[in-house]
């Protein structure tokens, strides 16, 4: 899951963003609201969280703009705004400009990625465990099982079987891979999808679940004869 952090304090950013990534998401800061805009030009982010102090604009103000000139920038699924604003009707017209949650600074940044898992699941799981044949994983704990055994995984192999199993029986190009797996400081010669697939099939190991679709990428199959093959 590919994460958008909007945050002018550079301390701060640098925590949450390495917090973030050790959590199996993939990170990409802006500074400011152009920076933000220019990113949201680029990649499609699952979520966004964003502080509403910016140094060239109130963060609000790119909530609310969000959507409507796609052309230009594309709306994250989720948002969750970091502020110092904390009386009530701050709140209000946080979440009325279409903020999906606020948290209030300072906070704990276990909250942090709490909230982030709670708005990422609304439209598919309703708990933090997703689950494909006799695979568990668990997305608060970063824990994977399979038929009862541990899968010792890294963030990045993580968040990517993550990936297929809140989109399983569907074709994932590796377009879509990259967009939402890999962020800007990946480097991708040495962390492809091919090559990071290659490492999570044999760490998941047989019978294989994860198949080649020639042509058009990748699918987390319930046959897994047919991965197989």
């Amino acid at each position: 899951m590919r994460i958008l952090l909007i945050e002018d304090d550079a301390d701060l950013a640098e925590l949450v963003a390495l917090g973030l990534r050790q959590a199996a998401y993939a990170v990409d800061h802006a500074a400011t609201r152009g920076e933000a805009e220019d990113l949201l030009a680029a990649a499609d982010y699952d979520v966004a969280c964003v502080d509403l102090g910016l140094p060239d604009g109130d963060g609000l103000d790119l909530i609310r703009s969000l959507g409507r000139e796609p052309r230009r920038r594309r709306r994250p699924d989720r948002i969750v705004v970091l502020t110092a604003r904390d009386a009530v009707e701050q709140r209000v017209a946080g979440l009325d400009a279409g903020a999906d949650d606020y948290l209030v600074k300072p906070f704990a940044f276990a909250e942090l990625l709490a909230r982030v898992r709670a708005v990422s699941r609304r439209d598919d799981q309703v708990d933090s465990v997703l689950t494909w044949l006799d695979i568990e994983a668990d997305t608060a704990a970063m824990t994977v099982t399979r038929a009862g055994r541990p899968v010792e995984l890294t963030a990045r192999e993580f968040s990517l079987l993550r990936h297929f199993l809140r989109h399983p029986n569907r074709v994932v190009s590796a377009e879509e891979l990259i967009e939402h797996v890999w962020d800007r400081n990946a480097d991708p010669f040495t962390s492809s999808p091919r090559v990071l697939l290659s490492r999570l099939r044999r760490k998941l190991g047989r019978p294989a679940v994860i198949e080649t679709v020639t042509g058009a990428g990748y699918r987390l199959t319930d046959r897994p004869d047919r991965a197989d093959g």
